[in-house]
């Protein structure tokens, strides 16, 4: 059995591109899907360390109310979808319940490296305002992480002209569903 839980960010939820299309392909592929919603951040978190935390600790905890009934020994592979400060509340809820995942994690912030310490690819912008590319790019080197980089992408990995950012989602989601095949014929990952 195979398991995908989705983990938003602030204000990209799971039915925008990234995460509604890694959705379809985790489906595709036969993985059980559960979406993690949390709200109730503060406002202009952006730029703001204190409110960054805050909203690390209360998605924390609303994550923590969402899966405290999953018992993930059921599953062979387990997969982490993230989004932004999901990133680090994927990887960090995967640390503090001892789980061996795979990881796609979509526009990390800097929060997030620190806790991500599993196999995973990890995709960025050039455009990104809520973190450097040259840190995004150090972080995943240190980690041996695989990164693709969107030219011009921001924290949507969009560029704001449709056609490109369409182009750009295609390539996006033939990487996302490259490695979910290839983790898909592992065996033995929890």
């Amino acid at each position: 059995m195979k398991l995908a839980v989705l983990f938003p960010g602030i204000g990209y939820h799971t039915d925008k591109p990234l995460l509604y299309y890694s959705r379809k392909l985790a489906q595709q592929y036969q993985y059980e899907i559960i979406q993690v919603s949390y709200g109730g951040f503060p406002a202009d978190v952006k730029g703001s360390p204190e409110k960054m935390e805050a909203a690390f600790f209360s998605a924390m905890e609303q994550t923590e109310a969402v899966l405290k009934d999953v018992d993930f020994g059921l599953y062979d592979t387990c997969l982490f979808i993230s989004k932004s400060v999901g990133t680090a509340v994927s990887a960090a809820y995967a640390r503090n319940h001892g789980l061996t995942t795979c990881n796609i994690f979509y526009t990390p912030v800097e929060a997030s490296f620190p806790f991500m310490e599993q196999d995973g690819i990890v995709f960025t912008g050039t455009s990104d305002p809520w973190v450097e590319t040259a840190l995004v790019k150090q972080e995943c080197a240190k980690r041996n992480l695989p990164l693709f980089i969107t030219r011009d992408g921001n924290h949507s990995l969009e560029t704001g002209d449709a056609m490109t950012d369409l182009r750009n989602l295609h390539e996006i989601m033939e990487q996302t569903r490259s490695y979910i095949a290839r983790i898909s014929r592992k065996e033995g990952i929890h």
